[in-house]
């Protein structure tokens, strides 16, 4: 045991500050050993750490005494908006009490997610030429009562607009920033955090943040400042992100929201009505910009309706459709808004206000993004990455109906990337989470995906047991008398099996699903009986916000709360207001999902079994993720119900009961008494 875990014993600081019921837990303090010694090698680590372990003191102890004594900046990365919230408010002011070490931690956002004052005073004194309609100015009124009161300008105080792509023109943004010369600078919300970022030692960001800087980085640019360690919290979902942000992604409606700002077509609103020019400027300057614009929003419309065809015919409506062929309909977007980045650019040339250059500027940068996006998709000029066509088929509030378009690629493994950006780099990395291991702590599908060889002897994997008492908190019940998912009476089966688990818990449920279509039909046919029974359901997507939901729930006490992926991870409900986890199908990934298709056949090229290799621990390690929702505390307990009688029938199946904690009872489904389907 060394110096720094001897902060947790029971005598010690934390164990003052944390009061009576502290508790030394054996495996928080081991893991405090590994995270000091991979921070002081500069070396790798993979840590799982079970439910209760306190994972969060474990790293950041060693990271505050590391930047504190060194002088070194650590990056602490994490997927939920709850963890972060937790490490701010309630864990670093705890350790910054209990510790000797000075420091400081600050949460980092990106840029865009700040109010520009002086973008929003721009706005307010154009509104009524700037914006096409009375709701998009009343957005802008409550962004403007907003901002004279809050005191980070950040989106996360912000009230719900019914128009928020009016924050696209108040929005802070390195395109037209005017730096020490705004007249608000030293107002600037956005300037005052990054000043807090510069002088931190801890910067704590999520995920996404955290790879589109990497990604940044490829390129010679960035937003974070330079950094030494970086602690990646919640990491099962790491590949995920990463994927995302080292690929391309271009939306109909992200194009279109541009124009609009532009120049209005109906009403003629927009930012050019506002310009004014020099006199030296040639009469047809601004007139040239409008009718690139018009000409753009007619490609636009092309380029995206093509598309929309193109994949219509190969599959229908509202799906993904995977694209193998480079050139598979006219480009018509990358030289228009080539044009259009240089009229724009030369009417910012021409105008009489400097802020107003500013402004064109960034409108001509993101023109230009625009169609380099458009080439980089339609020639796939991005080598080793999957290419698709997304629909996503909306019903509008007149009864008509809308498809929106993505054109995409996401590289089909990011491990070379990783390894070269973030693992081979002279910078300590360690990866933490509940669920990081497929089953008897092999860390084998994680690291090769994640590019990481763990037979190097600078990359150490642990594997740390949660304190809890499985055996006596929780049971797992399987039901193997459940139809296949894919005959046709499953749904019936299934809604009559989730309303008996809800009734025999009276409520306090989760019903965790695979799809938003299975999970509608549970609601449908569930909805009366719970509320016969005076359940209170609670379902995402209809009834608010993930962090709403959840309140409620914890409220109510006795609520079934229906819900998909989101729910499956990063959710804490201690106590008895959860006490029935239903998990209702495993969670492999849908076929035909156009990354996992070319993963695949990647895995086939190289002699592997996707299902063996690939599909199989993934849904492990989400299926792990899944029955972690239920016991958060020593004090919780419950069930989880499984009700895909896969577990049960097929050969795979023993590999999602070996991957529960030790000494979990299994409880056979129908029990005696009860008659099955």
């Amino acid at each position: 045991m060394s110096a720094l875990s001897s902060l947790l014993d029971v005598d010690g600081p934390i164990a003052r500050r944390l009061g009576e019921g502290y508790e030394r837990r054996p495996q928080q303090a081991e893991m405090v050993d590994a995270v000091e010694r991979t921070i002081n090698n500069k070396g790798t680590l993979l840590v799982e750490a079970g439910t209760g372990v306190g994972k969060s003191y474990a790293y950041l102890i060693p990271a505050i005494r590391r930047a504190s004594q060194a002088g070194e900046r650590v990056v602490i990365a994490t997927n939920t908006i709850a963890l972060q919230e937790q490490l701010l408010e309630k864990d670093i002011p705890l350790l910054r009490a209990a510790m000797p070490d000075e420091f400081s931690a600050v949460l980092v956002k990106g840029r865009g997610n700040y109010v520009s004052v002086r973008r929003l005073m721009l706005a307010s004194k154009r509104q009524e030429r700037l914006l096409a309609d009375g709701p998009s100015r009343t957005s802008l009124h409550t962004i403007e009562d907003w901002a004279y009161q809050t005191d980070d300008g950040s989106l996360a105080t912000l009230p719900q607009l019914d128009r928020m792509a009016v924050w696209d023109h108040v929005r802070s943004d390195s395109g037209n920033c005017m730096g020490r010369k705004c007249g608000t600078y030293d107002k600037c919300f956005f300037q005052s955090a990054r000043r807090r970022m510069e002088n931190a030692d801890l910067l704590i960001c999520n995920h996404a943040l955290f790879f589109s800087d990497l990604a940044l980085r490829a390129n010679g640019v960035g937003f974070l400042p330079p950094y030494d360690h970086v602690i990646l919290d919640e990491a099962h979902g790491v590949e995920d992100v990463a994927t995302d942000h080292f690929g391309v992604s271009l939306a109909e409606t992200r194009v279109m929201r541009l124009l609009g700002q532009l120049h209005h077509e109906r009403t003629g609103a927009g930012f050019l009505a506002h310009v004014a020019l020099n006199e030296d400027a040639a009469d047809d300057t601004l007139h040239n910009a409008v009718r690139g614009v018009l000409v753009a929003t007619d490609a636009t419309r092309k380029f995206f309706g093509d598309l929309a065809d193109y994949a219509i015919k190969r599959g229908g409506i509202a799906q993904t459709v995977r694209i193998s062929d480079a050139g598979i309909i006219e480009n018509s977007m990358t030289e228009v808004f080539t044009a259009l980045g240089i009229a724009l650019k030369r009417v910012g040339a021409r105008v009489l206000r400097e802020e107003d250059r500013y402004e064109l500027t960034g409108y001509s940068m993101r023109a230009n993004a625009i169609a380099e996006e458009a080439k980089t998709l339609i020639d796939q000029k991005l080598p080793s990455c999957a290419y698709w066509i997304e629909l996503q088929r909306r019903q509008g509030s007149r009864g008509g109906a809308t498809t929106r378009v993505t054109f995409a690629c996401s590289p089909v493994e990011v491990g070379d990337l990783l390894n070269e950006k973030l693992f081979a780099t002279e910078k300590s990395i360690i990866l933490t989470s509940a669920t990081l291991a497929t089953n008897s702590g092999k860390y084998d599908h994680l690291a090769s995906r994640l590019g990481i060889d763990t037979e190097d002897e600078a990359v150490e994997t642990l594997t740390l047991g949660s304190p809890f008492h499985y055996a006596d908190q929780v049971t797992l019940h399987v039901d193997a008398t459940m139809p296949d998912p894919r005959s046709a009476d499953y749904s019936d089966a299934l809604a009559e099996r989730v309303s008996k688990h809800i009734l025999a818990t009276k409520g306090g449920v989760f019903v965790l699903c695979t799809s938003y279509s299975t999970m509608q039909a549970i609601v449908n046919r569930t909805r009366e009986d719970l509320r016969a029974a005076s359940i209170t359901t609670l379902v995402q997507g209809q009834d608010g916000s993930r962090s709403s939901l959840l309140s409620r729930f914890r409220e109510d006490g006795n609520a079934a709360l229906f819900g998909t992926a989101s729910f499956w991870q990063g959710v804490d409900v201690k106590g008895p207001a959860l006490r029935n986890v239903i998990i209702t199908r495993l969670p492999f990934e849908p076929p035909g999902k156009p990354i996992t298709e070319a993963r695949h056949e990647m895995l086939k090229e190289h002699g592997k079994d996707p299902f063996r290799d690939d599909s199989l621990p993934r849904a492990i390690i989400r299926f792990r993720q899944g029955f972690g929702r239920l016991i958060r505390s020593a004090t919780d307990e419950g069930r989880v119900v499984v009700l895909d009688p896969r577990i049960a029938t097929k050969g795979y199946g023993k590999s999602f009961l070996k991957a529960i904690p030790e000494g979990t009872p299994v409880v056979p489904e129908p029990m005696s008494g009860q008659s099955g389907t």
